[in-house]
């Protein structure tokens, strides 16, 4: 099964040949993001292939390593601390359903990264879904929060399974940003437990979030960049 197991202040050990791809956000001529560009294939190691059925490989979640997305061992002298502290309860236990007309969207602010897909210049979210009776108005909130990496928000049509994209079990690095998985992927945290399994998923990779292993959005405050 593939699996995410996180070492205490080390890397993200990544089991089970699990593909890895990068990506970026899609945005308007305002710096507005509107999509998620294609995957593109990263190759593991010096071998020039695809991650192969089985195959391990570590991601650093310190931030520093030279050879980003892979760890180089780096952590075990800066110092780093990468103590777990993200709350290890459910999403439904802490999302907030704001209801709608024939939606509810239901946010869990912990899991916020500041992607941005939640609004625009001109409204967001949590002011559409005022105006869900307006079916498009609807549809393009339903849209926007399944663009949501994290999985912040997730829109749920009433009497309906909540809305998510199909994706492939994965690891996404994006740039300049968090590793993003999705799938369902199981993450086992240092002391071997595991997180609840979520179609979407980011974790920190600059080594700065107050919600780790999760992603804080604190990767824009401190500039961080994949070179």
């Amino acid at each position: 099964m593939a699996t995410i197991e996180i070492r205490a202040n080390g890397p993200y050990v990544v089991l089970g040949g699990l593909p890895l791809v990068r990506t970026s956000q899609v945005e308007t001529e305002y710096g507005e993001p509107v999509d998620w560009a294609p995957d593109e294939p990263i190759d593991v190691g010096d071998t020039h292939e695809p991650v192969e059925a089985g195959e391990t490989y570590e991601l650093c979640r310190c931030g520093a390593s030279t050879r980003k997305p892979f760890c180089d061992a780096v952590h075990e002298r800066n110092g780093f601390d990468g103590t777990e502290v993200a709350d290890r309860g459910t999403f439904a236990d802490r999302a907030y359903p704001y209801r709608g007309e024939g939606v509810t969207m239901h946010d869990d602010r912990t899991l916020c990264t500041s992607a941005g897909y939640c609004g625009d210049r001109f409204t967001n979210v949590w002011a559409m879904i005022e105006r869900t009776a307006d079916p498009e108005i609807r549809d393009r909130l339903r849209r926007m929060s399944m663009l949501c990496p994290s999985g912040r928000l997730v829109s749920q049509p009433d009497g309906d399974e909540p809305d998510e994209i199909d994706y492939a079990p994965s690891v996404a690095v994006t740039r300049d940003g968090p590793l993003w998985v999705r799938g369902g992927v199981e993450i086992a945290g240092a002391d071997g437990e595991i997180y609840e399994t979520r179609n979407r998923v980011t974790l920190c990779r600059c080594g700065h979030s107050q919600n780790k292993p999760f992603c804080d959005g604190s990767h824009k405050d401190v500039g961080f960049r994949d070179g």
